[in-house]
This record gives C-alpha cells, sequence and structure tokens, in this order.
C-alpha cells in the first residue's frame, strides 16, 4: 500500500542516511521502523489486559500461595 506522511527535515536526513548504509530502500526501512515500532507497543496492550483480568480475580489470603507468587516473581527478570 502506498500512503504519504509528513515528518521532520532532520528524521528525513536520518533515514535516508541509514538506508543508504544499510542497503535498503526508504519504503523497507520506515516499513521495519513501524513494524518494530508496532510490535514494542504490542506489549503494553498484553501487559494492560492482563492487569484487567488480574484486577476481576479474587484475592486470595492463602499464605502458600502468597508465598509461591513472591517466590516466583523475585526470581523473574523484569
Amino acid at each position: 500500500m502506498k500512503t504519504a506522511v509528513s515528518i521532520p527535515d532532520d528524521v528525513f536526513a536520518g533515514a535516508e542516511r541509514l538506508a543508504k548504509r544499510t542497503r535498503k530502500s526508504r519504503s523497507r526501512l520506515f516499513s521495519d521502523a513501524v513494524r518494530e515500532y508496532l510490535a514494542r507497543h504490542a506489549a503494553e496492550e498484553v501487559t494492560e489486559t492482563m492487569n484487567r483480568v488480574c484486577a476481576g480475580l479474587e484475592r486470595s489470603t492463602d499464605e502458600f500461595t502468597s508465598a509461591a507468587a513472591l517466590r516466583t516473581l523475585e526470581r523473574t527478570e523484569w
């Protein structure tokens, strides 16, 4: 699909240099950039959805479950 967008001159110049250096067309470079941007923001969407689901769950006061969850979170790299 073809589309027209307006971008600042300095962004265009940087993109032009990167396209030449990486031997990609401008179209390919912009397409790759938007694809990467979308992928980065998809994680935020997943997090928001998980937060909504978790907010709707009943809270457990079971000490074992709470301790196990805390140990799991402590071992998880954020």
